[in-house]
């Protein structure tokens, strides 16, 4: 008769699923953001570093390894830099999340 209703304990059960995945994602967002990611550019001209929340925590520029006197090149290869650093942090938090949701069927992009 209440054939809708024999599906409400599966729905408690996914309600705390839920939260447990809530409270994952949560520890893996600290995680990241203490986690430091470099990238350089123009053979190590610049360095830039990036936290787990693509937020720049450190630049470095070695005059040793090229000119760092031609301001629009030292501009560009800085800016290089710290666009490496914050893709290749993008690509570990999503390598992270994709670890932790695994086999739930989100869509792609929707937890990052």
């Amino acid at each position: 008769m209440f054939d809708g209703l024999k599906n409400l304990g599966q729905l408690g059960e996914m309600m705390k699923k839920a939260q447990e995945m809530q409270g994952k994602m949560q520890q893996l967002q600290e995680e990241m953001s203490r986690k430091q990611i470099t990238a350089e550019a123009a053979g190590g001209l610049v360095s830039a570093t990036v936290d787990g929340k693509l937020m720049l925590t450190n630049l470095r520029i070695d005059p040793t390894k090229g000119d760092a006197t031609d301001l629009p090149f030292l501009q560009d290869v800085i800016l290089a830099a710290v666009t490496a650093a914050q893709a290749k942090a993008g690509d570990m938090i999503r390598e992270e999340m994709a670890k932790l949701t695994g086999g739930m069927g989100l869509p792609p992009g929707m937890l990052t």
